[in-house]
């Protein structure tokens, strides 16, 4: 299945870019359809609403929309209302573990860069730790134990034969700084060594004295998300302490532009893969031989 996030984002759209070439106001629409001027203007911001496919076949069909258009915009409003497998996990994983496994499904290609160990490649033991840790400092939305195997379902989706390219740009810090007891991280270190022998993944770290183009230093982590689709935007969804500012391509261009090409200096400053994977080893084998020491 193809992100429904994506999807709705898509579908507003087209369903506003119609109204407005129709010449059509929000109030006659909602007249002529006997749809709430509400509801209308939530499929046009790319939210969710009840019975949302039968309320998009009214508006198409009061619009003239007929052929291949409106089976286009009916094969979007049927994945847009779609469940994924995260939903079954309720409130449980928490909101914003559930947005990423969202933007995640039928990605083409997803990039990353982190200041800490991402959640795609973190061991379960690592997300318990960093988990603990973020209930220390406030109140969290999710309970452990599910969004620690959500995690791992997220995971195996990325694993998965048709899955999407994952490069995540690791960022020294993540690296140096423990979020976790040394033994936890070392192993953690060991893990991303594996994960980046499997194919369609790559691991690169980027070193704290490394320069970067143009001296651009990236404010936080950010994902970005490309689907087969050409039709479908590419999606930047930027992590913050309290939420996600998710931007798409469809509405804000230059912003989406602006994070690719950021990226793309990131990655031309880290390492290469092989001497990231060096890198990692070396430092869970340092972590390692100090807690036998200890």
């Amino acid at each position: 299945m193809i992100s429904p996030y994506v999807r709705r984002q898509r579908l507003a759209v087209e369903l506003r870019r119609l109204r407005e070439d129709a010449g059509v106001k929000h109030a006659d629409l909602a007249t002529q359809t006997g749809q709430s001027r509400m509801k209308i203007t939530r499929l046009e911001n790319g939210h969710n609403v009840r019975d949302g496919q039968a309320a998009v076949m009214k508006i198409i069909d009061a619009l003239g929309v007929t052929g291949e258009r409106w089976t286009e915009i009916m094969t979007l409003a049927r994945d847009a209302a779609a469940r994924g497998w995260w939903a079954s996990y309720g409130e449980a994983m928490g909101a914003r573990q559930a947005l990423y496994a969202d933007l995640e499904a039928g990605a083409a290609a997803i990039a990353e860069f982190q200041p800490f160990v991402p959640g795609l490649v973190q061991t379960p033991e690592f997300a318990y730790q960093r988990q603990v840790a973020e209930s220390e400092i406030g109140p969290v939305t999710f309970q452990s134990q599910p969004a620690v195997e959500a995690r791992q379902t997220r995971q195996r989706m990325l694993r998965r034969p048709d899955g999407p390219s994952y490069e995540v740009v690791l960022d020294e810090i993540a690296v140096r700084r423990l979020p976790a007891p040394p033994e936890v991280v070392a192993a953690q270190l060991e893990h991303l060594v594996a994960v980046a022998e499997e194919p369609g993944i790559t691991v690169r770290v980027l070193p704290v004295r490394s320069r970067i183009e143009g001296y651009v230093v990236p404010r936080s982590a950010f994902s970005l998300y490309s689907y087969p689709d050409p039709k479908d935007p590419q999606v930047v969804a930027v992590d913050t302490v309290t939420t996600d500012v998710v931007l798409s391509s469809l509405t804000e261009d230059a912003q989406v532009k602006r994070y690719f090409t950021l990226y793309e200096r990131l990655r031309c400053a880290a390492l290469s893969p092989r001497e990231s994977v060096s890198f990692l080893a070396e430092t869970a084998a340092e972590l390692t031989d100090t807690q036998g020491s200890a």
